[in-house]
């Protein structure tokens, strides 16, 4: 099995066991990081919602990130990471919520924030743990080790 379904199969057992639930809100991953949480059966009984908020706007219109704090940190941040991952959680009433923000490529990187540049963040009710990656690769391998990481600080965070 690979470890990305591993991990996601571990979760699954865990937030069921625990009657916990979770919500994401990602970005650069594209969605991907929803489709490991839902690939098992039963997955609703603790996935709740997952949005793919790709653009600025969605991030303050839906996830209430405020547009200053998009400019003044940018949008691939660890304080919008942090903010997406408080929101969904709100938004969604869930005991967990994932926040994902990076730069998957090969398009849009810069010197300060290059192309693999990652915030995740996960929070409950009293934390969030929230973390820079700079992964390499292509557009889809750094998509693949976001997913992988969000589900490693996600079971991290409710182990």
């Amino acid at each position: 099995m690979p470890i990305m379904a591993k991990i996601a199969s571990q979760i699954h057992r865990i937030l069921i066991k625990q009657d916990k639930t979770v919500s994401v809100a990602e970005s650069c991953t594209g969605g991907l990081l929803s489709k490991l949480l839902t690939d098992l059966s039963g997955s609703s009984h603790f996935f709740i919602l997952g949005i793919v908020a790709y653009n600025n706007k969605i991030k303050e219109s839906i996830l209430k990130i405020p547009k200053e704090a998009i400019r003044k940190n940018g949008a691939v941040s660890a304080e919008v990471a942090t903010r997406m991952a408080k929101s969904i959680r709100k938004i969604a009433k869930t005991d967990f919520g994932i926040g994902v923000t990076g730069i998957a490529g090969p398009t849009g990187g810069s010197t300060v924030k290059p192309v693999g540049t990652v915030f995740i963040a996960v929070s409950n009710k009293n934390h969030v743990i929230c973390k820079k990656f700079k992964f390499l690769g292509s557009r889809n391998s750094i998509r693949n080790k976001s997913s992988l990481n969000a589900l490693k600080l996600l079971l991290a965070l409710i182990s």
